[in-house]
């Protein structure tokens, strides 16, 4: 006879309705208003930070500006492999507004700095600095919004509306840049990457975040990276995401050589692609919290991951086949549609990612979570962008799209078979390696010391149940 243990895990409750509670209702709550103000303050101010950083390269290398963002780009991406797993384990250390209000400030300092610098290595340096504060902040405030919003419908939300912040950031921070380059030099374009992330301190700074998890024994905290690795679902999110970056190494690395020489459209036409990118997967975003309280997760972001391999096998047979270049009228509106089709399909990976996190750590251990997560799947952005690069130049953007759509078909595949087709929260198991009378299991168990509770990893719990019934877990 099964029977349940009184025993819960972060406090995370289950599943409920999403229907029927607007999107924008979350913004109600004080706390988590100010926190998204503050995350899309910050986006804005980095958008501009973009731009500016590409006129800065070109006054200091000319013709090697490409290599100067490069590289720039390459340090972002190394500052969030190497670094976010550190921040998880400082944000067990510090209290969290001091956290978050430290990387913003220390941001805001290399944005001020970077108007002034007149070598190359010292952009690098700056560079370095505000994406490794970043890399500290962006994790750490992941981690606080679900305990800001326990109740998953609102909690799902959120995840919405960060997603189409972060879709905003990119369609919206060029077209404001361009207007404030009509009226100031491109260095002022600094002051106001600047001003983002001191008003997404202060807005940090006037709230009062719930109080950090206890910091308990050391044997009691679970690393982020063992997390991720022991939980079925979530090594299937580490593949999803794999799936989502060699998509988007597709649209973001290759679509310039596509529109202008593939199809001989104007430069004006790359950033419309990019758009379409964008607004597909704005789109996804609104429509999302809807489809996961009717669908759940597994069955939205498994087809998502399929619809990524096939709008990538798409653009490499018409590539190989000579179709977009024998028909060029046709092959644009073909691309602009394909590339919404993929925003959307990431969009339906990435949003609910969240929700599987939180559903798969306490509170304790959730910061060190994220700050995994963040890492790793910034890991497979170093990987698929210069895989994208480098085939797009050396053997043509067919073999390009042919290596990545390899690479989102196996990743794809690598989903469907680690997530289990039934994935509840709550699992029976047992403690064979626990003392009789131990307070995990004296109250609420069956025979043989069986019992139900949301299972998740953690000093009691090393190892998933197996697959065929009840296993030990210690």
């Amino acid at each position: 006879m099964r029977t349940r243990a009184h025993v819960r895990y972060g406090g995370a409750p289950h599943p409920q309705p999403i229907e029927g509670v607007p999107m924008l209702s979350v913004l109600r709550d004080r706390t988590y208003r100010h926190l998204f103000l503050a995350q899309a303050v910050a986006l804005t101010g980095t958008g501009l930070a973009t731009v500016a950083l590409a006129l800065l390269a070109y006054d200091l290398a000319g013709a090697h500006a490409t290599a100067v963002l490069g590289t720039a780009l390459a340090l972002k991406m190394t500052a969030y492999v190497g670094l976010a797993p550190l921040a998880g384990t400082l944000a067990r250390r510090v209290p969290r507004r001091t956290l978050l209000v430290g990387a913003d400030l220390v941001r805001f300092a290399a944005a001020l700095a970077l108007p002034f610098v007149d070598r190359v290595w010292q952009v690098y340096a700056l560079v370095l600095l505000l994406q490794a504060a970043s890399a500290v902040f962006t994790p750490a405030y992941q981690a606080v919004i679900p305990r800001v919003l326990p109740e998953e419908r609102d909690y799902t939300r959120a995840l919405a509306l960060s997603r189409l912040a972060y879709d905003l950031e990119s369609l919206v921070s060029p077209v404001l840049a361009a207007a404030l380059l009509a009226l100031v030099p491109y260095d002022r374009l600094f002051a106001g990457t600047a001003a983002g992330f001191l008003l997404s301190a202060l807005l940090v700074l006037t709230l009062r975040l719930p109080p950090d998890a206890g910091p308990g024994p050391a044997a009691g905290r679970t690393s982020g990276v063992r997390l991720l690795l022991a939980t079925p679902r979530l090594r299937a999110l580490l593949a999803l995401d794999l799936a989502v970056a060699a998509a988007g190494a597709m649209v973001l690395v290759d679509t310039v050589v596509l529109v202008r020489d593939g199809l001989g459209r104007p430069p004006g036409d790359v950033s419309l692609a990019l758009a379409a990118y964008g607004a597909g997967s704005m789109t996804a975003a609104l429509l999302l919290p809807r489809l996961l309280g009717r669908t759940g997760d597994r069955p939205l972001m498994l087809p998502a991951a399929a619809v990524l391999a096939a709008g990538l096998a798409a653009s490499t047979c018409g590539l190989a086949s000579g179709w977009a270049e024998a028909h060029r009228a046709a092959a644009w509106p073909a691309l602009l549609a394909l590339w919404c089709c993929l925003g959307a399909a990431a969009s339906a990976v990435l949003t609910p990612g969240g929700r599987l996190l939180r559903r798969s750590a306490a509170d304790a251990d959730l910061p060190a979570l994220f700050a995994a997560r963040f890492s790793l799947s910034h890991g497979f952005w170093l990987l698929t962008y210069p895989l994208a690069g480098w085939l797009a130049s050396r053997a043509g953007p067919a073999a390009s799209a042919a290596a990545l759509t390899a690479v989102a078909l196996a990743a794809a595949c690598a989903a469907a078979r680690l997530w289990p087709r039934g994935d509840p929260e709550e699992l029976e198991h047992t403690h064979p390696e626990l003392p009789a009378g131990h307070p995990h299991t004296a109250t609420g168990s069956g025979p043989g010391g069986r019992h139900v509770h949301a299972f998740r990893i953690d000093a009691l719990h090393r190892r998933w149940p197996g697959r065929t019934g009840p296993a030990a877990t210690g």
